[in-house]
Parts: C-alpha cells; structure tokens; sequence
C-alpha cells in the first residue's frame, strides 16, 4: 500500500471513529418515534373503522329489522268492522291497537321509532344505537342506524295488493 493509499485510509478511519465516538454520546435521538406515532395512530384508526364500522351495519341491521317487524304487528291489528267486509281488500287496520301493537314492539326491543297508521297502512321508523369501542376516545360514544318499513293487512294468500 502507498503512503497516499494508506493516510487517506487513516483520515477515513479517524472520521468513522470520531463519528462514532459523537453517536454512543448522543444516543438513540427518537428517529423512529415519529414513524412509530404514525403507525400506531393508522392502526387505531383501521381498528375504529372495522369495530365500530361493523357496530354501525349492526345498529341499520336491527333498526330495519325491528321496524318490519312493528309495522307487521300494527298491520295485523285489524278494525273489527273491517273483519266483516263482505270482500278481503276491505281489511283496515284499528289505528289505536296498530299504534300500541308497532309501540309494543319497539318498546320490546329497546329501539326508539314513531308509528303512523293510514288507512291500512302501517309505517313504521325506528332508529337503533350502539356503543363505540375505539371512537369512544375521540369522544364518539355511540354510533346508530335507522330504518322504515310499512306493511298493510293481507287476506288469506293473497300477496302484493296495494
């Protein structure tokens, strides 16, 4: 090896050390802190969206749910008078008993939701809520669905009559 070779490897060694030398005092400086903040904020936030994400379809899911079913058991609350028209198309619901039947059920699922009765027909809105798991952090403690349904009395087999 030259001498020109051989000071140019010693400057380059001298720089390593000293390098070195000024890192081991330093210590980790949080590089990786940042990062890891971002990482873990983006992992909080797919798991918000996946839990309470799936705790909202569930809230839609049963608010739909539970108004099909209210909307039916007002429909089946039938007039009296009705029951003695001479052709099936006369059934009308007792807007009182459909009212009270539709309340009954929501009541018995523990959804809020308002009856209206017209005619025979029964509609029915209900609105169902969920608690959060993740979006509680934020301060979003719940999160909700809704649905309307309506159903009108049928005879017999007769389906798809308006």
């Amino acid at each position: 090896m030259s001498g020109r070779t051989r000071g140019a490897a010693a400057r380059i060694g001298g720089l390593l050390r000293r390098r070195w030398l000024v890192l081991r005092r330093e210590g980790d400086r949080g590089s990786i802190t940042g990062y890891l903040v971002v990482i873990t904020f983006a992992l909080f936030a797919l798991a918000g969206l996946v839990l309470d994400g799936g705790a909202a379809l569930t809230a839609r899911g049963q608010a739909a749910d539970v108004a099909q079913q209210a909307a039916r058991a007002g429909a089946d609350a039938l007039d009296g008078m009705s029951l003695r028209s001479p052709t099936p198309a006369g059934l009308t619901a007792n807007p009182a008993a459909a009212r009270a039947a539709a309340q009954a059920v929501l009541s018995a699922a523990g959804v809020e939701g308002e009856v209206t009765v017209t005619g025979s027909r029964v509609t029915v809105s209900a609105r169902a809520s969920k608690p959060t798991a993740i979006l509680a952090i934020v301060g979003i403690d719940e999160v909700g669905g809704s649905a309307t349904a309506t159903a009108i009395p049928l005879h017999g087999t007769t389906t798809g009559a308006s």
